[in-house]
């Protein structure tokens, strides 16, 4: 019998999908098709019906640009970026650009996922997340595109982001 490899970072390549990598980490997941969404409420209204934790995912970067964040929070939750500045010991966050996304991520507006992270083979981004996000049992998120939702339990998420390599921070957003 072969154990999975827990690190994603030697065996990803460009063309690698999520479902590939969660495969490889031996990681279930449950895949939820619905129509396009594009914010939370959108998600509420058509995405609705998946179980678990909904999260709101935002990708930041510093004010020299040479720093960059991905935000992941309960979908409730109210994103206040003063506070998550002085959290990370930053002068300032503001939204990272479109070109930033798809550098970093590999992903469009719309999308943005804990996810997008095997694309950042790097490891430049630093993830932070939201305690409250943690407290369910699952998780939902874009498999990197918003025309789905894969639903995994929140330790397999912890699982997922330690393979990463990327710099993961748990954080208490009030």
């Amino acid at each position: 019998m072969s154990i999975p490899n827990r690190t994603i970072s030697a065996t990803i390549t460009p063309m690698s999908t999520i479902y590939e990598v969660l495969n490889q980490l031996g990681i279930q997941y449950v895949k939820h098709e619905h129509p396009a969404v594009f914010t939370c409420e959108q998600a509420d209204e058509l995405a609705g019906h998946v179980p678990g934790g909904r999260s709101k995912n935002l990708f930041l970067r510093n004010q020299k640009g040479d720093k960059h964040y991905l935000f992941v929070a309960f979908a409730d939750k109210r994103a206040d970026l003063k506070t998550l500045t002085k959290l990370v010991g930053e002068s300032r966050l503001s939204f990272a650009s479109e070109d930033r996304l798809m550098k970093y991520l590999n992903l469009t507006p719309g999308s943005v996922s804990p996810f997008g992270l095997i694309n950042d083979t790097n490891h430049e981004v630093i993830v932070l997340i939201d305690n409250e996000l943690m407290k369910h049992e699952t998780l939902g998120f874009h498999p990197n595109v918003n025309t789905a939702t894969l639903e995994i339990t929140s330790t397999s998420f912890k699982e997922f982001l330690e393979a990463t390599g990327n710099d993961v921070r748990y954080i208490h957003l009030a």
